[in-house]
């Protein structure tokens, strides 16, 4: 049943991507180009080839390809991911916009039209021709819109049949290219508007991942806290997907900012990497400069259980920074606490809060780093008074904070439940796309503060 359910479902996002990629073609290309141009080959070549880059990106390394290759294919094969949504939407917007255009375009055409008839001065002129070529004067009653005059070779006068009339006539013939049809350029406006609606927001939010997370303060009071750790700073970074696309320029620009802050602790709160430490270890060297007083402290996140979890935590303890694996320390005035990832328990390795929290004397506070917000409950159940966590991302692209939300508890920022505050980072890095869109990347710098002091 598992089985068939997967294969079900793999249907289904592939026939949804086949028609949006569809819908993307007919739309940029098969309503704006001419059949057999270059333009139209082009734009159909794409429609092929940046959907398997794509797929590429996201099964190269799944698949053991060699990270050369992945590197190679996931530049433009996650940038068009993103590139595909917000053009999606773009367009979607235009499918409003198409027909008030098409009525603006037909109303303006109709006045031109009724501003160039004939004038009543002209009707005798169009009568008198009509009668010398032997037709009906009433004939002029019937009126055509004026066509601008222009150059034309005369053809010698012959005689109408019938008649000893002599009537001179003229070819008209027009080499000027034909003008776009309405439908043409409706077409091409909405296509020209959605493409850079769409690509300017993907370019704005690869621009903001590329810069590097920016530092977000808040304070959170916790009622046991005490005197002698009031102000105490601890600096969280979650989410920072080290791999084919962020490297050691990245993780310099994070230690950087990290170490601007002068905190007491840092909280390094899963989803490091995405990738081996074979592949990645150079890219996370710079942690090894992480500055602060009482040291730097690291959880799994579910994306180190798929780039080999061990082998990353011994890594990182070999960067100065200390594992919690389902343990806790004992810090200046709370007790500092981290359970492995969810994601653990595929190998046996997942929380366990009895080990971290159970023996624990709970007249002191209780910080605890986990991976993903979806384990506050048990947070709560061992008297925890604040929850450190990341794994959303804030959605990371709008609108995926709406989906988001359906399988998370808290999203971003600071919430309650209970005795117990969960905040949750919306991570420093990105995942997939280098791109972030309503949701900007973060180094939060949590003060706490005693209700004591």
């Amino acid at each position: 049943m598992a089985v068939a359910g997967l294969a079900l479902t793999a249907v289904v996002v592939l026939a949804l991507l086949v028609g949006v990629h569809r819908y993307l073609w007919r739309r940029f290309v098969g309503d704006t180009t001419a059949e057999g141009s270059s333009l139209r080959r082009a734009g159909t070549v794409a429609a092929y080839l940046l959907p398997l880059l794509s797929v590429g990106a996201l099964v190269s390394g799944r698949t053991g390809a060699p990270f050369w290759l992945q590197r190679v294919l996931a530049w433009p094969g996650y940038l068009w991911l993103a590139a595909l949504l917000y053009l999606t939407l773009a367009l979607l917007v235009g499918e409003v916009v198409r027909p008030i255009l098409r009525r603006a375009l037909a109303r303006r055409a109709n006045g031109a039209y009724g501003a160039h008839r004939p004038s009543a001065a002209e009707a005798p002129e169009s009568a008198a021709v009509a009668e010398a070529v032997g037709g009906d004067a009433s004939a002029s009653a019937v009126l055509v819109p004026a066509v601008p005059a222009s150059p034309v070779p005369a053809v010698p006068a012959s005689p109408v049949p019938g008649t000893d009339t002599l009537v001179a006539v003229t070819e008209a013939p027009d080499h000027r290219p034909a003008a776009p049809t309405r439908r043409l350029f409706v077409a091409r406006a909405v296509g020209g508007a959605a493409a850079v609606a769409g690509l300017g927001t993907v370019g704005y939010g690869t621009y903001g991942v590329l810069r590097g997370p920016r530092v977000k303060r808040i304070t959170v009071p916790l009622a046991k806290l005490p005197r002698s750790a009031h102000g105490f700073r601890i600096a969280v970074v979650s989410d920072i997907h080290l791999g084919p696309i962020l490297g050691s320029a990245h993780t310099r620009r994070i230690v950087d900012t990290i170490n601007r802050t002068q905190p007491d602790l840092v909280a390094v709160v899963g989803d490091l990497v995405d990738g081996t430490v074979a592949d990645l270890g150079p890219a996370a060297e710079p942690l090894a400069r992480l500055s602060a007083r009482h040291g730097s402290f690291f959880v799994t996140g579910n994306h180190e259980y798929y780039s080999g979890a061990a082998q990353w935590v011994e890594h990182v303890r070999e960067l100065g920074l200390h594992p919690l694996e389902n343990a806790r320390v004992e810090i200046a005035g709370f007790d500092l606490a981290g359970v492995n990832d969810v994601a653990g328990e595929s190998e046996g390795q997942g929380p366990d809060f009895d080990r971290a929290l159970g023996d624990r004397d709970r007249a002191r506070a209780a910080v605890l780093l986990a991976h993903q917000p979806v384990v506050i409950d048990e947070a709560v159940a061992h008297g925890v008074d604040l929850q450190l966590s990341g794994h959303t991302h804030g959605g990371q692209l709008w609108p995926g904070n709406l989906v988001a939300e359906l399988a998370n508890p808290t999203v971003a920022g600071l919430d309650r439940y209970g005795d117990t505050q969960l905040y949750v980072s919306r991570g420093a890095g990105a995942w997939g796309p280098p791109v972030r869109v309503g949701a900007p990347s973060d180094i939060t710098v949590v003060e706490l503060a005693s209700r004591q002091a």
